[in-house]
């Protein structure tokens, strides 16, 4: 679990929502950490040798926060960025707010691959393998993209933006995508 937490926060290091949220590279570990802990008992959460590249899922029925953890998120926030809270809670409440419900899918939570294995094909190759899983089982998938310059891998994939919101600041747009069942 270190060891993907330490890969998503690299791979989150400079991208245009959570660096912004959790600015630093400890802050990230640990935000991760919290996030990667409720879903392993899912089943989904997958990395590459050495951690290269790691996806964390939520599979249809599942939850991102398990109703046992859900106290810890408003303290570990708060210990995280102090004063930022509220917006960083804003911010959450958008995703939130922003993620269908009608339909259940597969929820692409986290996908990050560390700087030292970039441009080497893992990530968008554990997400191969992710979707053909997600294939068998014909359902659908969701994910939001907080970075622009990965909606051409998405789409690549089959996913399609679905919509778009912005942080409470206004200054990042985040994208949400569907890709239908197989």
């Amino acid at each position: 679990m270190q060891a993907a937490a330490e890969t998503l926060a690299d791979a989150f290091a400079n991208d245009p929502v959570w660096s912004w949220a959790f600015p630093g590279n400890d802050g990230l570990q640990v935000w991760w950490r919290f996030w990667i802990a409720g879903a392993v008992p899912q089943g989904w959460v997958r990395m590459t040798e050495a951690a290269g590249a790691v996806s964390v899922w939520i599979p249809p029925g599942g939850h991102e926060c398990a109703p046992e953890d859900e106290a810890h998120v408003e303290p570990l926030v708060r210990s995280l960025v102090g004063a930022r809270a509220d917006v960083v809670f804003e911010t959450l409440d958008r995703f939130d707010a922003n993620h269908p419900r009608e339909v259940p899918h597969y929820y692409l939570s986290l996908l990050g691959t560390a700087t030292g294995h970039r441009g080497k094909g893992l990530g968008m190759a554990l997400l191969g393998e992710d979707l053909s899983r997600i294939d068998r089982d014909h359902a659908p998938a969701f994910l939001e993209s907080s970075n622009p310059a990965n909606l051409e891998r998405y789409e690549s994939v089959g996913f399609a933006p679905l919509g778009e919101f912005t942080l409470p600041e206004g200054n990042v747009i985040v994208t949400t995508m569907w890709r239908p069942p197989a």
